[in-house]
């Protein structure tokens, strides 16, 4: 009854706001609810409020006992959601398939999924000697076991 009460006010909270959207939710036995959202412009702590008032100031506290935590997906978390690849375009992606590892720049994303581009040291064809070029690989969402963002500092 909890579990669906919270879903349908989660649900109505996201499609007020188009930009955000839904990663995790998960409730366990002791009703402690956890929400994790990302967004097509990242998620703010306003975001994470809203979100959490438009679910907490429409339960009655008197009728049930619950915990509440909405958190936005960390910045080193797995990409789990076609949509999240948009916001990432420009950014170096580490896409780890069944058959092999890709670090690349992601440059696009297509319905069926991501363009990876980087560049290689290779021998020459002809004489001694590595030369530079640019690769790119073609990644079907389905092929995909695990992309994250590779961050700098």
């Amino acid at each position: 009854m909890l579990k669906s009460k919270v879903e349908a006010l989660l649900n109505d909270a996201l499609e007020e706001d188009g930009s955000l959207f839904l990663i995790d939710f998960s409730m366990s036995l002791d009703n402690a609810i956890k929400v994790v959202l990302d967004g097509d412009e990242g998620v703010t702590v306003e975001d994470c409020m809203k979100i959490s008032r438009a679910i907490e100031h429409n339960i009655d506290r008197d009728e049930y006992d619950f915990s509440l935590e909405v958190a936005s997906a960390g910045a080193a978390s797995p990409l789990v959601m076609p949509r999240q690849y948009n916001k990432n375009i420009g950014r170096k992606l580490a896409v780890r398939t069944e058959a092999s590892t890709f670090e690349g720049n992601l440059t696009e994303t297509t319905n069926d999924g991501i363009v990876l581009e980087w560049k290689a040291r290779e021998p020459k064809p002809i004489g001694k000697g590595k030369v530079t070029v640019q690769k790119k690989e073609q990644i079907n969402f389905s092929d995909i076991k695990e992309a994250k963002v590779i961050l700098k500092f």
